[in-house]
């Protein structure tokens, strides 16, 4: 095994890590005061990342994207986790599943969107179904060549700024076939048949509002969106009707991982400020890093983070080589992000007092990793598909 980066792979961490420290670390005072994000600052940032040519990397290069390898963009993703989430959503990822755009759909909605002329925001989450994706209320039934949505989706996030959603609903039931991403435990028997569809802003009885006040990712705003009605053309299911859950099964795959790679990177800055800290800083004659108190908590923040590192770069190897990896994105995704909790705590406790102020960005990064635990399936979703791969081969 070589743990070794090739040169392009120094050169996007290197290039990456630059940018966030010159470009994105400045603003995120002023972001954590104001709870906003301009569209306008935003789009800053877009032509910033374009000038640099990595817009779109998790795209294939046939559309017009990065087409970084997954090991690569899981690097970026870490170097990128150093900031709030809020300031490197606008580095442009897509959702990945709008590679599955048909012909015709492929200019309205997947180019505009890797060339960043236009913004998506994926909803799957609803008041009465979060983890149980089977559980969404959001239908759409056929109304000769339209389909009409009734329903209301939450905690979707960018959805403030987006130009269209991709939106899940039911369109029906089918036989159940328990999928170990969603972390379905249910026995056989009917389950909602989920399609997913492509709905452009201002689509009449689609509404946008402002959805709720959150401690982590401060202008990373979530939006809730109300369906009453809202008639769209059969043209624009994406991927067909009926293999929606599927399609938000790929998406969560990239996107557990894209977690597991923040958390390193944040964990990461939380460390090196808590390093620098404990060997400037002196108390009873002695930099504090001497100190068994210190210096035992400095060994295990940096073998948890490094720990996490490997478990994430070797879940993207694995999807590398076209290998399953559902687990091992499980467990890179639960490990990074309840080390990250850890760290950020430690971090503060070796900084004291001041480690709470908001002179320092620990505090933020403490407050941002909690969520980490929460979305893209909880912690205790990714322990039941885990043991579940576990005791697949068992019979069990």
């Amino acid at each position: 095994m070589n743990f070794g980066l090739t040169a392009e792979q120094e050169m996007v961490v290197n290039t990456a890590r630059g940018f966030v420290e010159k470009e994105l670390y400045p603003l995120e005072p002023e972001v954590e005061r104001t709870g906003h994000v301009s569209k306008e600052l935003g789009r800053e940032i877009q032509r910033k990342v374009k000038a640099l040519g990595f817009y779109a990397p998790n795209i294939p290069e046939k559309y017009g994207g990065g087409g970084l390898d997954n090991v690569t963009f899981a690097l970026l993703e870490r170097e990128l986790g150093r900031t709030s989430w809020a300031l490197h959503v606008w580095w442009g990822r897509p959702s990945n599943i709008l590679c599955a755009c048909s012909e015709e759909q492929k200019p309205r909605y997947l180019a505009p969107t890797v060339s960043g002329e236009k913004i998506d925001a994926l909803a799957i989450s609803e008041p009465d179904a979060g983890s149980d994706v089977r559980g969404m209320k959001c239908y759409a039934r056929k109304a000769g060549d339209d389909w009409i949505i009734n329903g209301t989706k939450h905690f979707i996030s960018h959805a403030d700024v987006a130009d269209f959603v991709i939106l899940f609903a039911s369109t029906g039931e089918e036989r159940e076939s328990p999928s170990p991403l969603a972390g379905e435990g249910r026995g056989r028997g009917s389950k909602k048949r989920i399609t997913c569809f492509l709905v452009d802003r201002g689509t009449p009885g689609f509404e946008v509002r402002p959805g709720y006040q959150s401690v982590s990712y401060r202008g990373y705003n979530n939006s809730i969106l109300s369906f009453d009605d809202c008639r769209i053309p059969a043209s624009q299911i994406l991927g067909g009707e009926g293999q929606g859950f599927e399609m938000a099964n790929t998406w969560l795959r990239s996107t557990r991982l894209s977690v597991a790679a923040t958390s390193v990177g944040k964990a990461r800055r939380a460390f090196d400020l808590a390093l620098n800290h404990a060997a400037r800083r002196r108390q009873f004659g002695s930099p504090i890093g001497k100190f068994q108190g210190v210096s035992f908590q400095l060994a295990d923040m940096v073998t948890e983070i490094d720990a996490a590192e490997y478990l994430t770069l070797a879940a993207a190897w694995r999807l590398d080589q076209g290998l399953h990896a559902d687990r091992e994105i499980a467990q890179a995704k639960l490990y990074a992000s309840e080390m990250a909790a850890r760290v950020t705590d430690r971090a503060i406790q070796i900084f004291g007092g001041m480690g709470l102020m908001n002179e320092l960005p620990l505090e933020r990064m403490w407050r941002d990793a909690r969520v980490d635990r929460i979305w893209d399936g909880t912690s205790e979703i990714q322990r039941h598909i885990i043991a579940r791969d576990l005791l697949r081969p068992l019979g069990a």
